[in-house]
């Protein structure tokens, strides 16, 4: 399946340059007018890269960065308007994987997206790489769970039901696709058991800043307390 690129950017001209040049190689677009839309799009449906423009109406790039990195290793390509180095050397600092300066050659954003993927792997982890979400990090190798620097003590089922959801940040999984995801087996529709276990993984993430949202009708999913 190609590659879906999420282009951020309050400028239409903009927008249809780059889904034409990112389209023709081979990749999947979709687009954000606006930084409010362009996160919820990042949560709901993550692309493997995120080009961001860093001005937009009701959220700026700055703060669609902040929050995501809060929560994800999604790649971005950060859009400016500005050449000054101060824009620049802020936005990697806030996280950005890679910028590009207004007016832009359509030729050189394709080949800036194919090396950040390339480096990346386009934000998917290896099975062994911490997960980091919020003040949570969850380590598979170790299978350590930390708060900061305090570690949390979880059995072996709710350490698996936390990376599940860790991996799918911000995405709804139904309670057969967490038993299935997180234990690797059907259970015979005693789902249940998937209740029980978020019910007890909630009581030991008392005091972070992720939440495990029930959204009703669906399942399950994790997130970042607003700040």
């Amino acid at each position: 399946m190609a590659d879906t690129i999420l282009i951020a950017d309050d400028e239409p001209s903009i927008r249809d340059l780059a889904r034409l040049y990112l389209e023709k190689e081979g990749f999947r677009v979709r687009t954000a007018e606006n930084g409010s839309q362009a996160l919820a799009l990042a949560r709901s449906e993550p692309p493997a890269l995120l080009v961001l423009d860093l001005m937009m109406p009701e959220m700026d790039g700055w703060e669609v960065c902040r929050r995501l990195r809060a929560e994800s290793t999604l790649p971005i390509l950060m859009l400016t308007a500005r050449d000054q180095d101060i824009d620049k050397i802020v936005a990697l600092e806030m996280g950005a994987d890679d910028y590009l300066t207004k007016p832009f050659n359509p030729r050189e954003l394709v080949a800036r997206v194919r090396a950040i993927l390339r480096r990346t792997g386009g934000g998917r982890l290896s099975p062994d790489q911490p997960r980091r979400v919020g003040r949570i990090t969850i380590d598979p190798a170790s299978r350590e769970v930390r708060l900061d620097e305090e570690t949390i003590t979880l059995r072996a089922r709710e350490f698996d039901l936390l990376l599940t959801l860790a991996d799918h940040t911000n995405q709804v999984l139904s309670r057969d696709q967490l038993l299935d995801l997180a234990w690797g087996y059907e259970y015979h529709g005693q789902t249940r058991t998937v209740d029980v276990h978020v019910a007890q993984l909630r009581d030991r993430l008392a005091g972070a800043d992720v939440e495990i949202e029930t959204v009703w009708g669906r399942g399950y999913k994790l997130s970042v307390r607003e700040v």
